[in-house]
């Protein structure tokens, strides 16, 4: 899966200081290295790319009383146990969802973290991607308008906007790195619509374009959403973010479900990406976005596991599996018959691998990740294809990723450094992990 979509039998690569230096067959590579990793019989790909996730829900999986409502019950239900949160809590969080990540063959998420309770900062997901080993973008979110002043969130959650700009600056100062194979870079990202002014979304922008990051925010969701945005601001939510200066090359928006024809080709004229979220929209009966017509209009689409609370789970080769397969289920209710010469297209297994690697690299604004080519960084992964949940799919091993049941990789690389090796997660000791994280997360709960 290089940068002509090459898929090479018996075929490798070489590796110089984190970046690649040579593709091809195993036999044209040099024969002098540091290392070599023998990978026969496995399944050599990109390291995919998660655009959009919220890594403190993990603590808050499967919650009772939150688990039958759509997003507006859902988050009124959440806020008052995610404002018990502290900086050990984000930190915990934060290395389980990305341990998970990283087993599910993901080398970079980008995460958005939106409410800083008790202390807590962004600094404490940071921190915890640096022991990982984890490709990091780390979205400074915020909520400012709470429910006294119109929004959605308890005003306990909220924070005031000097200060989200204020230490927006500071982060941005002190770890934003743009540099080809950068580990961290720092995203500004108002949470919604229904938590921040449009002042803010204003401030934000110009905050971002002064200092070249990226914008980011959730979109179009629901119709919940659309209605507040009418009723709030006059506007629908994408007209909504054209008035806020939130359209152009630099954004982009999770979910994006309800969205018009005409609000396509915004995206697609303007360069704003997507991120796709399909097991979260199933799971709060968002709706289904429109990925094949994004992907016909030349939109940025990327794959996002969403909040480990809105989805419960944080595997990306699973994500890749639900966009498929979800996106059939909506041609199958756009077109009277599949079989006509009028069906809509249905999403390949290939085209879901691209949507989580060379379609992610894009929507982050990174043109040194999503394949496996000359230049590119040393971020791959691979399964041993010798198990039972492939036999009989090894005629197309590349499909058998997406169409078989989602599987743990056996290694992974991130930046040239071996992170998995054996099926295990090297750098963090899982088992402890789990049982500090079920501790924190039974002290919120209760």
């Amino acid at each position: 899966m290089d940068g002509q979509r090459r898929e090479i039998s018996g075929g490798g690569l070489f590796i110089r200081d984190g970046f690649i230096e040579k593709v091809g067959a195993s036999g044209e590579l040099p024969e002098m290295a540091d290392e070599v990793l023998d990978l026969a019989g496995h399944i050599v790909f990109p390291g995919l790319i998660n655009t959009h996730h919220h890594f403190y829900q993990t603590l808050t999986r499967a919650v009772p009383a939150a688990q039958d409502a759509n997003l507006f019950g859902w988050l009124k239900t959440l806020y008052p146990i995610w404002a018990r949160m502290t900086s050990d809590d984000i930190f915990i969080s934060a290395q389980t969802a990305m341990s998970e990540l990283i087993l599910s063959g993901c080398t970079t998420a980008s995460d958005h973290l939106y409410l800083f309770p008790n202390g807590s900062k962004l600094d404490d997901e940071i921190a915890a991607a640096r022991e990982v080993g984890m490709r990091l973008h780390a979205s400074r979110g915020s909520m400012s308008l709470g429910e006294s002043k119109g929004g959605l969130p308890p005003d306990s959650v909220v924070d005031s906007e000097a200060h989200i700009l204020e230490d927006s600056v500071r982060l941005i100062e002190t770890y934003h790195d743009p540099k080809p194979g950068s580990m961290l870079q720092i995203v500004l990202a108002p949470c919604s619509p229904f938590s921040v002014t449009g002042d803010l979304m204003k401030q934000s922008a110009a905050l971002a374009r002064q200092y070249g990051v990226h914008l980011h925010t959730h979109l179009a969701e629901t119709q919940d959403e659309e209605e507040f945005c009418l009723q709030m601001f006059g506007y629908r939510p994408v007209p909504y973010m054209q008035s806020v200066d939130w359209i152009g090359p630099d954004v982009w928006f999770a979910h994006s479900v309800h969205v018009s024809q005409e609000e396509i080709q915004l995206y697609a004229r303007t360069g704003c990406g997507v991120a796709h979220c399909p097991s979260s929209n199933m799971r709060l009966a968002s709706g289904i976005a429109p990925v094949m017509r994004y992907r016909e209009a030349g939109v940025k689409v990327g794959l996002g596991v969403d909040g480990s609370a809105s989805n419960d789970g944080s595997h990306m080769l699973g994500e890749a599996r639900q966009a498929m397969l979800l996106s059939r289920l909506g041609a199958g209710v756009a077109g009277a018959s599949l079989s006509g010469s009028g069906a809509p297209p249905l999403m390949t297994a290939r085209q879901a691998l691209e949507l989580a690697t060379r379609g992610g690299a894009a929507v982050l604004g990174r043109d040194d990740l999503g394949s496996l080519e000359p230049g590119k960084c040393a971020d791959f992964v691979a399964i041993d294809l010798e198990r039972l949940d492939y036999a009989g799919a090894l005629h197309d091993p590349v499909a058998a990723l997406v169409f078989c049941s989602p599987q743990r990789v056996d290694l992974s690389v991130i930046g040239g450094k071996v992170v998995v090796r054996g099926g295990e997660l090297l750098t963090v000791d899982v088992p402890s992990l789990v049982r500090r994280h079920n501790q924190a997360a039974q002290r919120l709960v209760g």
